[in-house]
């Protein structure tokens, strides 16, 4: 980064691996965006260090990134079409604009935005124009260029003085290097500059629209008027009143609104336009309101339309670009040796408001003390000159009465209106400040020329000069005296006059709102004779259309001086002149006897390279015979050589024949080896194949061995299986003998209670039992084991009955209880029977006999004995378990 004057570096910021294809700067100066293809750098200019850094795949690429006019919004756009809006103070993503709908995609390339950063459009390889509303995120409309457009390579919108930086004309610079300039609404192609002949490699418009400068392929660079272009731009604004018009009846929908455009008449008459510049609107703009009245001046302009131009071009037209286009007041040329600052920008602010008021009045350019004055007032309003020009204007007009009469002498007669106001209010510290020689030159005057800015902060002096702007122009004087009253306590220890000038000059520990309140009350009690207020007239502001003509100070002092400094500097740029004449003339005979001397020493040179060449060619001719004789032996040599080499070739070559016959037939014998040799490898792997095929064969042979054992095991479980079952249903019909000889226990035990007599028969009739139940099992039973075993049964069933007939007293006692619990044996008894229902047949022929012979018995011991008659019950119950044992 250069400084403009002095053409010196400033800074060196690094960080891009590629080349920089574009800067932009914020609109407060304070911060820059420099992009390359594969990164953005964001800087801090104060301190011209990097905040952050925009990284992208390397696929993607980034196309540009740039700030928003009149906003704290960074643009991002990509190569992939993707734009992003970011916030500039956190960077964070604010929204991302939609992809066009299907069918209207292109490259975007080149990119720009109106001044005041609400429109957005975009072009690239096509002559399609895609048109953005940022506020709404939408894409408004799709602006076709004439078929000889096929390629967009720079946009730039036409500022105007009336469209409050909504900039309605757009500058289309295509790939056949002429500029086309259309209305964004209207689509109307409006003129052109450039040709085939004379194209345009670059152009750039001025920011107040009324120049275009264009760089031709031919190197040229020409200056373009666009008044003298056109006068359609410069048309005044429409009428603000507009009629609502029924859409419903139009034949076309609001949901598809098209517009047949034809191209506007070119107000250069030597050259006529026939192109049309096509549109097609996505959605029509139907949210139109009316102003409001209240804000209609009587001029015809309107309020906020004037507050719309104030924010976008930051000037109303005409009258301040006037002094502006005048340039910088040779005054404040070198400001920046005399007030050396950080801020370029501010500096910058400071030297063209200053060249304005040098310009509008010839006083402000000899004035020391005026940069002193403007500075608060330039530092507040930097970002908008015109007002920053006219508020200083206004102060000088109305607060600065009388105060360049005395010129260039300090105003004497405003500083005496403070010292007397000071004589009526603090006569002792007055008479302090003239015992110590202090003037109102020392206490007075640096308050004034500076506006307090030395001595209070921003606050203070902000709040300071909301009470001056808003009473008469006398309280600017009695705020002056309200200081030095409230600071009487420090001054009365001062006695040298650095201390006085220190104090004056520098920030003290003072209550402002009590000097406020102090001026207020000097304006109450100050006598009429000695206000100030009798002296300054009241506020007067400035007059419209042109600035008041200031002329208000010795003319003939300024003039003197002015024309002392235009002499002076006559003189110095005549000696300057002269000294450059003089160093020119003294470069040149420097120059004259260097190349003198470089001549002869040149001669000099060539005579003694033209002896050295003589003597160098007699060398070399000596040389060359001997080298011709030397030659001559060497071919003598080489042809002897030569018909050596034929003879030893020719022997090489019979030796090379023999030697390849020799390979031929070794090669011979390698191949019949190999292919013997190929067929043996053949055979062996058939030979393997062969007993890989019988290991496969051997084991799926095991496979289908394995499965038969399975399948075996499989029919042994079932073998099993059945085994299992048919033991089981011996264990239940064991069980079931086994609640047989239960139940036969207990009618032997009911039996026991029989007499004496009838015990024998009984056991008579039960051995006979026994034996014809031993001799039923020999004939019908297959089981031998198990008919051993149910003879036994019943051998132990009638040796039981034999031994229980003795103990059927010693259990009548708890005959209750057994029955009950019979009972219960019997119900788990006839469920065990239901399970046994498959039993053999000859088993249970077998039980059924067994069964029938106990009833016998049973009806027997009944007949004989009257005892059974009270426990009938024992026979059904019998009956019953043989019908479920059926």
């Amino acid at each position: 980064m250069f400084l403009i004057y002095t053409k010196e570096l400033v800074s060196w910021m690094r960080g891009h691996d590629s080349s920089v294809s574009s800067i932009s700067v914020h609109g407060s100066g304070r911060y820059a965006i420099t992009t390359s293809t594969d990164t953005a750098q964001f800087w801090d200019l104060d301190t011209f260090q990097r905040k952050r850094k925009l990284n992208v795949r390397q696929s993607v690429g980034i196309q540009k990134v740039f700030f928003l006019p009149l906003s704290n919004t960074i643009l991002s756009c990509f190569k992939d079409n993707s734009i992003f809006a970011w916030e500039c103070d956190t960077l964070q993503c604010k929204y991302q604009l939609p992809t066009p709908i299907e069918g209207s995609m292109l490259h975007y390339k080149i990119f720009a935005t109106t001044r005041d950063g609400r429109v957005l459009v975009t072009g690239g390889k096509s002559n399609h124009l895609h048109l953005w509303c940022l506020e709404s995120k939408q894409l408004l409309r799709i602006i076709q260029m004439p078929t000889k457009v096929r390629a967009v390579r720079h946009l730039e919108f036409l500022p105007d003085s009336f469209d409050g930086g909504s900039n309605q004309v757009l500058g289309v610079l295509s790939q056949d290097n002429i500029m086309r300039f259309i209305n964004i609404q209207t689509c109307k192609h409006l003129f052109d500059i450039g040709n085939h002949e004379e194209g345009i490699s670059t152009a750039a418009i001025s920011p107040n629209g009324r120049y275009i400068a264009s760089v031709m392929q031919n190197g040229s660079l020409n200056i373009y008027s666009v008044q003298a272009l056109t006068q359609e731009v410069n048309k005044p604004p429409p009428p603000l009143v507009k009629v609502v018009e029924d859409l419903s009846k139009d034949k076309l929908g609001a949901s598809k609104l098209t517009m047949r455009v034809t191209s506007g008449r070119s107000e250069r008459p030597w050259k006529s336009r026939g192109s049309k510049t096509q549109t097609r609107v996505l959605k029509p703009q139907v949210n139109t309101s009316l102003e409001n009245k209240e804000n209609e001046l009587p001029d015809g302009l309107n309020k906020k339309r004037l507050q719309a131009l104030l924010k976008g071009f930051g000037e109303y037209p005409a009258k301040y670009s006037s002094l502006i286009d005048k340039g910088v007041h040779s005054a404040f040329v070198h400001l920046k040796d005399e007030y050396p600052m950080k801020s370029r920008k501010l500096l910058r602010v400071l030297q063209r408001t200053l060249s304005a008021l040098a310009h509008w009045s010839a006083i402000f350019g000899e004035t020391p003390y005026i940069p002193l004055l403007a500075f608060p007032f330039v530092k507040l309003f930097q970002n908008n000159q015109l007002i920053c020009f006219e508020v200083v204007a206004t102060v000088i007009v109305n607060w600065c009465q009388h105060w360049f009469e005395y010129f260039p002498n300090p105003p004497v007669n405003v500083l005496s209106l403070v010292e007397n106001i000071l004589a009526h209010h603090d006569k002792e510290l007055l008479q302090h400040l003239i015992n110590c020689n202090v003037t109102s030159q020392l206490y007075a005057w640096p308050l004034l020329e500076t506006l307090f800015s030395e001595i209070l902060t921003r606050e203070e002096w902000l709040k300071v000069f909301d009470n001056i702007f808003s009473n008469h122009p006398s309280y600017f004087l009695m705020m002056v005296a309200a200081y030095i009253v409230c600071s009487r306590a420090p001054l009365l220890h001062c006695n040298q006059t650095e201390d006085f000038e220190y104090f004056f000059h520098h920030r003290n520990n003072l209550d402002i709102n009590v000097v406020i309140k102090e001026a207020y009350h000097l304006m109450e009690a100050t006598p009429a004779d000695i206000h100030p207020q009798c002296m300054l007239d009241d506020f007067i502001p400035l007059t419209k259309g042109q600035y008041p003509v200031f002329n208000k100070y010795p003319r003939f002092i300024v003039d003197y001086q002015t024309q002392e400094r235009e002499r002076i500097r006559q003189d110095e740029v005549e000696y300057l002149r002269e000294r450059q004449l003089v160093h020119e003339i003294e470069a040149k005979a420097v120059q004259r006897k260097v190349e003198d001397e470089a001549w002869y020493r040149k001669q000099e040179l060539l005579h003694e390279a033209e002896e050295q060449r003589r003597k160098i060619l007699l060398q070399e001719e000596e040389k060359l015979a001997d080298q011709r004789q030397r030659l001559a032996a060497v071919k003598r040599e080489l042809k002897v050589k030569e018909l050596q080499l034929l003879d030893a070739a020719r022997r090489r070559f019979l030796k090379h024949q023999q030697d390849q016959r020799q390979m031929e037939l070794k090669r011979l014998d390698d191949e019949i080896a190999r292919k013997v040799s190929m067929r043996e490898r053949e055979t062996a792997a058939t030979v393997q194949d062969v007993e890989v095929r019988q290991m496969e064969l051997e084991s799926q042979r095991q496979l289908f061995e394995q499965q038969l054992v399975k399948d075996q095991e499989t029919v042994t479980q079932e073998v099993k299986g059945e085994i299992d079952a048919s033991r089981r249903r011996a264990d239940l019909e064991e069980h079931l003998v086994q609640r047989l000889i239960e139940v036969d226990r207990d009618e032997d035990r009911k039996a026991q209670v029989l007499a004496e007599e009838s015990l024998a028969k009984a056991d008579q009739k039960c051995i006979d039992t026994d034996w014809r139940i031993q001799a039923l099992y020999k004939q019908r039973c297959d089981d031998l084991d198990r008919e051993a075993h149910y003879e036994e049964i019943a051998k132990l069933l009638h040796d039981n009955r034999v031994k229980e007939a003795e103990l059927l007293k010693a259990m009548k006692e708890e005959e209750d209880k057994r029955w009950e619990e019979v009972t219960e044996k019997r119900a788990q008894l006839e469920a065990e029977q239901l399970a046994v229902a498959a039993l053999d047949a000859r088993r249970k022929q077998f039980l059924e006999d067994e069964m029938n012979d106990a009833i016998d018995l049973a009806e027997k011991l009944q007949c004989e004995d009257g005892y059974f008659g009270e426990h009938t019950i024992v026979l059904p119950s019998i009956v019953y378990m043989t019908w479920i044992l059926h």
